[in-house]
């Protein structure tokens, strides 16, 4: 029987995707992945491969290059085998069909085979719209995998991430592997599959400054958090090791105004009883910002938020040194904290 749709909302986004998520998706003749993001495109593969496998073991399966696909192959594939194993269908890149695949899956979607798996994973872009919108008006499950783009999600993935193998996790342990391993999500889950592997009891923040502290010295949030706390020499230190082991000036100041945006909501806040969502930021972020706040004043802070205003201008082409650039901003910021506002 195909798997039924939910219309569960999803928390934090405007409009929830129709059809279940990928840790739900049960098993059906036709399967369609809409994948923004390859990790876990990749995690919803494999799990309905393994569904198939472990319904019967002997399950054989096909993979078709969408691009090289030949017309007719596919009554081939899903016709009956020689010693009659199960057999699952895979077509990994369907955003790069051609035409003969195209047309002998929409005549397929009128009439699916109900002895065979066939999981179309489409990676993104406008190509096949058409059959797109013919799976999504069958009664097979269509996935919607958007793409994870904020701290919060991220840190919300990799705590679930703790949470499925049975282990607790403190926030700012996550809140720290999200800011040195964030922009590599493939990269921060195997982060956290690995210190689950090489620790034991709760995840804590020094477990993760044990294992990744290299890694922390190159990043911009290493920068920023050093900026904010007003350390001039922690941060200045922070900013060229983070240049001189390749992080783009771009990022660094993207890390500058993700920090002093979160400074800003939580001083917005001030005695009110917000939770985090109420600011769009996690609990971890808020304890963080409410912390790093100590000393800021609120003409203080329209300096520094300021000064990355400029920096991103200069960083993105309106300076011909964006590495003086990010530095004068980081200096500024820390004359900001400790008091010493442009122009007194």
């Amino acid at each position: 029987m195909p798997a039924s749709r939910s219309s569960r909302p999803a928390r934090g986004s405007r409009r929830a995707p129709a059809g279940p998520s990928w840790q739900e998706v049960a098993l059906a003749p036709l399967v369609l992945l809409r994948v923004g993001e390859e990790v876990l495109g990749d995690r919803a593969v494999e799990r309905l491969l393994a569904q198939a496998r472990g319904k019967d073991p002997s399950t054989e399966v096909v993979r078709v290059e969408a691009a090289t696909y030949e017309s007719h192959q596919l009554d081939t594939l899903v016709s009956p085998s020689l010693f009659g194993e199960p057999r699952v269908v895979l077509v990994p890149n369907l955003e790069q069909m051609n035409d003969a695949l195209l047309t002998d899956l929409l005549t397929y979607t009128r009439q699916v085979d109900p002895e065979v798996v066939v999981i179309l994973r489409h990676n993104g872009g406008q190509r096949g719209k058409r059959l797109l919108e013919a799976v999504a008006a069958s009664p097979y499950p269509v996935v919607t995998i958007e793409a994870v783009r904020y701290p919060k999600d991220k840190a919300a993935l990799a705590m679930a991430e703790v949470r499925q193998a049975g282990r607790r996790a403190e926030p700012q342990a996550i809140g720290a592997l999200v800011d040195a391993l964030g922009s590599d999500l493939r990269e921060l889950l195997a982060a956290v599959g690995q210190l689950l592997a090489d620790t034991q009891g709760t995840l804590t923040l020094q477990a993760v400054n044990t294992y990744y502290a290299g890694r922390f010295e190159a990043t911009g949030f290493t920068v920023a958090d050093a900026a904010v706390a007003g350390d001039v020499a922690r941060a200045v230190t922070a900013l060229r090791h983070a240049v001189d082991t390749g992080t783009d000036p771009v990022l660094i100041v993207s890390a500058l105004a993700t920090k002093t945006r979160q400074l800003a909501r939580v001083a917005a806040m001030g005695g009110r009883r917000l939770g985090p969502r109420d600011v769009g930021m996690s609990s971890w972020q808020v304890d963080n910002a409410r912390r790093a706040l100590s000393g800021w004043s609120d003409d203080a802070l329209a300096a520094a938020i300021q000064a990355v205003a400029r920096a991103d201008a200069d960083v993105k082409g309106a300076s011909r040194d964006p590495v003086h650039a990010v530095e004068r901003c980081v200096l500024t910021i820390c004359d900001a904290r400790r008091g010493r506002l442009p122009g007194l």
